[in-house]
């Protein structure tokens, strides 16, 4: 049995671990909890800033030396203290994928713990939703306002789609569905789709299942 705590980002990465990951990996011996991070006392959701979120890494890497640590923020929008996101080997000109093996390669030794195992989404938890447009037409009264949506994904895959703040999956989707509510609808959605799917299309996801895998092997 191996136990793995996920640090969250938010309400939809908590349902998305809950109602999709959790019971797949019970069923491999992996049991997965996810905990929403702590921005300040009484309020929890969002990475604002990493000196509010590496305490709470380090936290519980101690306080379980048997289980292993892991992360599910976005690679969009994350804070400017975050490690590496200043270096000046920063990869700017470099893919989503680029980008978040270097900032999850720096997190890593900032955090310096065997059991932690850095995990960015390139670029953020509704790009995963990309790997399978059908998924929403339940949805929608008219699937004709998803055709926006389809045609980024004949030219590109999820994990490369634009991240600027108008660009990004998240916006690309409240654009074409004006209704879509992302704790609602997301995770309702992602389960629709499924891991394979998500895993075919999203490969810096899927490298991220693998090393979790891993640790069934792990004693």
């Amino acid at each position: 049995m191996s136990r793995v705590y996920l640090l969250v980002e938010g309400q939809t990465e908590e349902a998305f671990v809950n109602e999709l990951l959790a019971s797949h990996y019970a069923k491999q011996g992996i049991y997965l909890t996810p905990i929403i991070v702590s921005t300040s006392p009484g309020y929890k959701g969002g990475v604002v800033s990493y000196a509010k979120i590496k305490p709470q890494i380090d936290k519980l890497c101690k306080q379980d030396a048997g289980a292993h640590v892991t992360t599910l923020f976005d690679l969009y929008a994350l804070p400017k203290d975050f490690p590496g996101k200043n270096s000046p080997t920063y990869p700017h000109a470099g893919t989503g994928t680029r980008k978040a093996e270097f900032l999850e390669a720096e997190l890593a030794k900032d955090i310096g713990h065997q059991n932690f195992i850095p995990n960015l989404i390139v670029h953020e938890f509704e790009a995963l939703l990309f790997a399978q447009i059908d998924a929403f037409e339940q949805w929608t009264d008219d699937d004709h306002v998803l055709e926006p949506l389809r045609v980024v994904r004949r030219t590109t895959s999820p994990e490369d789609i634009n991240d600027s703040p108008l660009t990004a999956p998240s916006k690309r989707i409240l654009t074409a569905m004006t209704g879509y509510q992302k704790t609602f609808h997301g995770p309702l959605i992602a389960c629709d789709i499924g891991l394979d799917a998500m895993r075919q299309e999203c490969p810096h996801f899927s490298e991220w299942l693998q090393k979790l895998e891993a640790l069934r092997e792990v004693r």
